[in-house]
């Protein structure tokens, strides 16, 4: 039997009975109702500062530091300690270079853009991931990266949704293949925050074990029978909404609730949405193209990110770590080394660098991604970011490893409006520090949300009312 739940609300909302009523079916209906009295309020606020270039971003986040020297902005003319045993390779653009492990990218470079100015003040982890997934200098001043909490800044996808709202039944923010945690340490900037969670990514939390084993994705939670809820009852909960919709009350709904039954509704639209479904179905595509991508879960991550973009999916965030057939994590991109083993893993900072669960699964399936948008004329409005929190140190430690490095470090960028074949900034002769033009992750987020239209002064409403800016950054425009 479906019954109300209470619902208490802050005084002052100017929410009518019917309105409580009303919410109160919503949460009936198995949704949460997080953030209700700042949904009841006037808490957008849009302001488009130029001709967006892009409508949709693939934000690929390599977990724990890849290594700027081994891949974009190699130095062959440093010490061999401080160079490393790869070479730098050319690329089809006259004049750039980078790491030999990545050949089959580096025939891509007329597609991307290298910032290798990257910089930030932190060589820890957390605060790293902070900076660059959360990207909030209030948040930063806190250094607490975990847990999330309602009251944080949204991210960069929540921001996304509220401005530009929703179409169709496709969601507008996926995250790919889970959200990312170390152990049971789920780290902020993966959800919309003070936003409320109906602003949310949908995860596609795939199983935790075997990355390198192949991949057949299925979206689990859009499987009603697998989450114990049979047709009857989804349309039980769907129907005790609409009869509060049409409850003979004249009162009319506040803005606030209307907007909370609107985002129900999509909700319901979405779960129950051949499309949706259809659209996490890798195994829709022809077998050649999922085995140029990779028969692994990066692979078919990426694969499954370009599918997503492809059916209107606003942002995709790919989240780059390794489990092994045991479900244990190994931080693949942090590239220290150990004398002990590691969930299987092996050892050795170069032979880290050189396994396949690291540059040569990335190498295959960032260039088919980068190909495959191409050939579809999706690259043109689909913005590709690939970052990490931080770098690695100019010298090479005892285990043939790299340890952490803030102060300089790079990102690439590609499609929706950004000049493929450039460089923008320069780190000194030993890739340790910002020799010319630095950009902070602040600057990165403004760099995205610029590409969607957005300046880092367009706001949205917190959860008091209060219009809080999208971005403590400047953005890059000379990229675009």
């Amino acid at each position: 039997m479906l019954g109300l739940m209470p619902i208490n609300l802050p005084k002052n909302t100017g929410l009518s009975r019917r309105d409580m009523l009303r919410l109160g079916a919503l949460s009936a209906a198995g949704m949460s109702l997080p953030d209700i009295a700042s949904a009841a309020r006037d808490d957008i606020a849009i302001e488009a500062t130029k001709r967006a270039t892009a409508k949709h971003c693939i934000y690929i986040f390599l977990c724990g530091g890849p290594s700027q020297l081994e891949m974009w902005d190699p130095k062959p003319e440093a010490p061999l300690s401080i160079r490393g045993p790869f070479d730098a390779i050319d690329t089809n653009v006259p004049g750039i270079r980078i790491g030999s492990l990545l050949p089959q990218v580096s025939q891509h470079a007329d597609k991307f853009s290298i910032i290798r100015s990257m910089n930030s003040d932190t060589t820890s982890h957390n605060i790293g991931i902070l900076y660059t997934l959360l990207a909030s200098k209030i948040a930063s001043v806190r250094k607490k990266a975990s847990p999330n909490e309602p009251g944080d800044h949204p991210a960069i996808g929540a921001i996304l949704h509220k401005l530009l709202g929703t179409q169709g039944t496709i969601p507008p923010w996926v995250v790919v293949p889970r959200r990312f945690m170390t152990g049971s340490r789920f780290f902020k900037g993966q959800t919309a925050g003070f936003l409320g969670r109906g602003y949310d990514p949908l995860d596609l939390n795939a199983p935790k074990n075997d990355s390198l084993g192949r991949t057949e994705f299925q979206l689990k939670n859009l499987d009603f029978a697998l989450q114990g809820i049979d047709d009857r009852r989804f349309a039980a909960r769907r129907q005790l909404l609409t009869e509060f919709e049409q409850s003979s009350d004249v009162t009319p709904a506040s803005p606030g609730v209307r907007q909370m039954t609107e985002h129900y509704n999509k909700a319901f639209a979405t779960l129950s949405s051949l499309e949706t479904k259809q659209a996490f179905d890798v195994t829709r595509e022809p077998i050649g193209l999922r085995e140029r991508y990779g028969m692994n879960e990066y692979g078919q991550s990426f694969l499954l990110a370009r599918r997503l973009v492809e059916h209107g999916v606003r942002m995709v965030n790919v989240f780059w770590t390794f489990y092994g057939k045991d479900g244990c994590q190994f931080n693949l991109w942090d590239n220290h080394g150990s004398d002990k083993p590691v969930c299987g893993g092996v050892n050795k900072g170069v032979e880290m660098l050189t396994a396949d669960y690291c540059c040569p699964s990335f190498d295959r399936a960032f260039s088919t991604l980068l190909d495959d948008l191409s050939g579809r004329g999706l690259l043109d409005d689909t913005l590709v970011v690939v970052v990490g929190e931080f770098g690695r140190t100019p010298k090479i430690n005892k285990m043939t490893g790299r340890d952490h490095w803030g102060a300089c470090y790079s990102a690439v960028l590609a499609g929706g409006g950004v000049e493929g074949g450039q460089l923008h900034g320069a780190s000194d002769a030993s890739a340790a520090y910002v020799k010319d033009l630095p950009v902070s992750p602040y600057d990165l987020q403004a760099t995205v949300l610029h590409a969607f239209g957005f300046g880092p002064e367009a706001h949205v409403s917190d959860a008091t009312a209060r219009p809080v800016r999208i971005s403590d950054g400047l953005p890059v425009t000379a990229l675009f």
